[in-house]
């Protein structure tokens, strides 16, 4: 029983860390249409910054993640400028995005690889190695703090896309484009923002990642078919459906990877990402797509 409590707490913790990863990815294809293929390379910039702000200056991921938003969505406001914007009204906006962002994620690995060569790195403060222990049950620090770090972050996005003015601007925009432009929503500058605050959120689990994963410049191959999984199961879009599949799949991935071993556990993202496809391709929050 103790087993199973333990491989529950884990894939619990880790869940978070995983929404939180998912959730920019979801807000900007929810808005945007643009499926972000670069979305993980992103991430790994804001580890990266995390990472060197650790191992220069002795600051706390924790700290420096604010810092890392910033950089981050600055990042974003740049390259929707210059990639994104122009096509925005095009119809086959989407599968443009794809080839743009898969281009882009090359770019970046082979500018952090430049920067940084391909070794693996890992921050390291004190509670990244270090648990809560409730009885033959253990907590580890790091994904506990990131895990709820992780639930605050998404929290505050859903109230302000739930209660601000500008968040109802995003929500019409998601929900029909068209039809919140005639109703005088500036959608142009509501994409710029929801992109920027979509790489601020890559930009922040990036800095939590830092000291949950080792990482290097093209370990965002693999989470990009976990981050795609995680947004197929949760339905397209959806930020809440976004969050429950992480933890969905977190545990099963725990559970799998206890009982088959931690390649096993891995694959369990890809597999779910094959059979949602098949089965219920609009996810558990989307929207069922209409035949032509």
């Amino acid at each position: 029983m103790a087993d199973l409590l333990q491989i529950l707490i884990l894939g619990l913790a880790l869940g978070g860390v995983y929404a939180l990863m998912g959730a920019g990815l979801s807000l900007v294809f929810g808005v945007m249409r643009i499926v972000n293929l670069a979305h993980p390379s992103l991430i790994m910039m804001g580890a990266y910054v995390a990472y060197w702000a650790f191992r220069l200056y002795g600051i706390d991921p924790l700290v420096i993640l604010p810092v890392a938003m910033i950089i981050l969505a600055a990042t974003g406001v740049i390259l929707y400028k210059l990639v994104f914007e122009r096509e925005a009204k095009s119809a086959r906006y989407s599968e443009m995005t794809v080839l743009l962002t898969f281009a882009l994620a090359m770019v970046i690995e082979g500018a952090l690889g430049t920067a940084f060569s391909n070794t693996q790195r890992v921050t390291s403060p004190d509670y990244a190695t270090e648990a809560f222990f409730l009885g033959d049950v253990f907590i580890p620090k790091g994904q506990l703090y990131a895990g709820i770090v992780s639930l605050l972050i998404i929290g505050a996005l859903a109230a302000f896309l739930k209660f601000s003015r500008f968040g109802y601007a995003i929500r019409a925009t998601t929900q029909n484009r068209d039809a919140a432009e005639l109703l005088g929503v500036n959608v142009n500058y509501v994409g710029l923002v929801s992109f920027a605050i979509g790489l601020a959120l890559a930009g922040a689990a990036g800095a939590l990642v830092s000291f949950v994963f080792s990482f290097f410049p093209s370990k965002h191959w693999e989470w990009i078919a976990i981050l795609m999984s995680l947004v197929v199961l949760g339905g397209m879009g959806s930020i809440l459906g976004t969050v429950l599949a992480s933890f969905i799949l977190s545990v099963v991935a725990a559970f799998v990877g206890f009982y088959f071993g931690a390649t096993w556990s891995t694959l369990t993202f890809f597999v779910s990402l094959f059979v949602v496809l098949l089965v219920r391709p609009q996810g558990l929050f989307g929207e069922k797509p209409e035949l032509a």
